[in-house]
């Protein structure tokens, strides 16, 4: 693997820093505060090309990489992790199944306007008895012979309530179980019989939304049939492990934006007579959180690296989601603990990294399911 970057993920890197700094960071605290979806800058974003940075350009995309797509998912988190999130769930949950298990029809029809961002995306797999275990799906889905009829519910999903085109899971054979009775769907906003709930109130990334999936005798034609009947379960499992990649950039942008600020902050705070960036104790815990923040984003380059080469990232994705998540968390409340008890005035963005760092940890897989992947493969 080749550590410098290439003009292209240069000019990718240098195009979101400019805009994270001069259109996500400045409102991210206010927005946060309002629970304000990001929707001029997901519009922004679109126009840019960051909604479909890594699909090549017959698609509508950008033609860029996963090491581009990681590049954007930090920076735009470190400066809003909420944004990063929509991006995100948008780009390697709903358009990603398209692009790598979906019909030349299919990616010209739903693809296309996802890569421009003129339309937004969403996942739907976690249910209320379907969470780290994935397979447990009961929202099904009938072939009536000219159509499918969906009937359920997926909770927890990113981007609902703005989605245009949502990417989801049923059973359609419960017999069959996990591994051949599930099938994977496209839905559009506006199928009969599709609603969306209400918005969840959640500790952090609060300018995202999180909404319920509500199918009621919902109709969709049979070509929004992805890949083959029965192969739901490993499509889903397949997006997952890609997507981890996305979410452990996202792990590093929280550490790495927690880090700008407490660094800053310590720079300007005196405590005896001196600013506190010069008392040892806290010195070597920065020098210790940075190195891990290093390591973490160098654990995400080595799994973009090979999901860009087409080989297997499974357990380097899992690696690094884990680690990430963990960095982020730990980064966050170190800041919390550097910034004294302005850390609990909502008045400091610290705070705002703490809450958004703890669902790192948990969604798309937690931390304890990463694990599970990786003493699985090492182990075996």
């Amino acid at each position: 693997m080749n550590f410098q970057l290439t003009r292209e993920q240069a000019l990718t890197k240098k195009m979101v820093e400019k805009f994270c700094e001069e259109v996500v960071a400045p409102t991210a605290d206010d927005m946060d505060v309002a629970h304000e979806f990001p929707v001029d800058i997901v519009k922004q974003m679109g126009e840019l090309g960051m909604m479909g940075i890594m699909w090549p350009k017959e698609y509508g995309g950008a033609g860029g990489d996963y090491v581009q797509y990681c590049e954007v998912i930090e920076r735009l988190t470190a400066a809003h992790a909420a944004v990063g999130t929509v991006v995100a769930a948008h780009t390697s949950l709903c358009s990603g199944p398209i692009y790598y298990y979906g019909t030349e029809e299919q990616k010209q029809e739903w693809l296309v306007p996802l890569a421009k961002g003129e339309r937004l995306g969403a996942f739907g797999l976690t249910e209320a008895d379907a969470g780290s275990d994935s397979g447990a799906t009961q929202t099904t889905a009938v072939d009536m012979g000219d159509h499918w009829l969906i009937n359920g519910s997926k909770i927890f999903i990113t981007n609902a309530g703005y989605a245009d085109t949502f990417c989801i899971t049923a059973m359609t054979d419960k017999k069959k179980g996990t591994r051949g009775g599930i099938s994977f769907f496209i839905i559009d906003k506006d199928d009969p019989g599709f609603s969306t709930g209400a918005e969840e109130d959640k500790l952090g990334i609060r300018c995202s939304s999180t909404r319920e999936l509500i199918f009621e005798d919902c109709k969709i034609p049979k070509d929004r049939l992805i890949g083959q009947v029965g192969q739901g379960f490993k499509i889903a499992m397949g997006t997952l492990e890609k997507a981890r990649i996305g979410v452990a950039a996202q792990g590093v942008g929280v550490a790495q934006g927690a880090f700008e600020i407490t660094k800053e902050y310590m720079g300007q705070r005196k405590q005896f007579g001196k600013t506190i960036n010069k008392f040892q104790y806290p010195a070597f815990t920065m020098a210790e959180l940075y190195t891990r923040i290093e390591a973490a984003r160098l654990l995400v380059m080595r799994a973009a690296d090979l999901a860009d080469k087409g080989l297997p990232c499974g357990t380097q994705s899992a690696m690094a989601k884990f680690y990430a998540s963990e960095i982020a968390m730990d980064m966050a409340t170190k800041g919390v603990q550097f910034h004294g008890g302005y850390g609990f005035i909502n008045d400091y963005s610290i705070q705002r990294y703490f809450r958004d760092a703890k669902i790192m940890e948990i969604y798309e897989g937690t931390s304890e399911i990463q694990k599970l992947i990786v003493s699985g493969a090492i182990l075996r």
